[in-house]
């Protein structure tokens, strides 16, 4: 039998799931079908969402609140899109945004069209104006400096192995104060390296 699974997220342990969770439940998820990750949509390595991946079979519906739930990056949105749609051969339920629907039972091929194109400008416009954020930051930053501005003290080096424990923690083999403390740091100091984007 067909499930209909939802899956919210949040971007801190700070931040409150509960509008999301009343959205699930209104649509008619049950709770034992909803999960919900409190981490950073920088990347898919996130503990709910990929138990939930496990769970979808052919036929079911996947509803989140609004696309940025799924993810942040463009490129990648696009491809768990791509996965659960054709993949999985299940179908996604965007909440606040109606065209994004591509249940088979109630559209033809034409609204399945139409959804994996909306899908693909929404994320790019969204991609874009990260970007002219981070831009405009930068740019912020440089006239700063230009004017003298000092900025706070220089980052500390990321150990050798940081890569390593940095995997074993993204496939939950480990708990963030373990990745701490093998590094020889604070655990939010491992958080925020691995919250930094650009570092390779």
């Amino acid at each position: 039998m067909a499930q209909t699974y939802g899956y919210v997220r949040v971007s801190t342990r700070e931040q409150n799931e509960e509008r999301q969770l009343i959205a699930m439940r209104e649509f008619g998820v049950t709770d034992r079908n909803i999960f919900t990750d409190k981490q950073s949509g920088k990347d898919f390595y996130r503990k709910a969402y990929r138990r939930l991946l496990r769970k979808i079979k052919p036929g079911d519906t996947l509803v989140i609140k609004s696309i940025d739930r799924l993810g942040r990056d463009y490129v990648e949105i696009l491809e768990q899109w791509r996965v659960i749609t054709k993949e999985k051969q299940a179908a996604i339920v965007v909440i606040d945004i109606p065209l994004l629907d591509t249940r088979q039972k109630e559209r033809d091929l034409t609204g399945t069209f139409i959804a994996d194109l909306v899908l693909q400008i929404l994320s790019y416009v969204a991609q874009q104006e990260r970007e002219f954020i981070r831009q405009r930051q930068a740019e912020g930053i440089e006239a700063a400096k230009a004017r003298g501005v000092k900025f706070g003290r220089q980052p500390m080096e990321r150990p050798k192995d940081f890569p390593g424990v940095k995997t074993l923690w993204e496939y939950g083999e480990i708990s963030l104060r373990e990745a701490g403390r093998r590094l020889g740091v604070n655990y939010k100091t491992f958080q925020a390296w691995v919250r930094e984007k650009d570092f390779e």
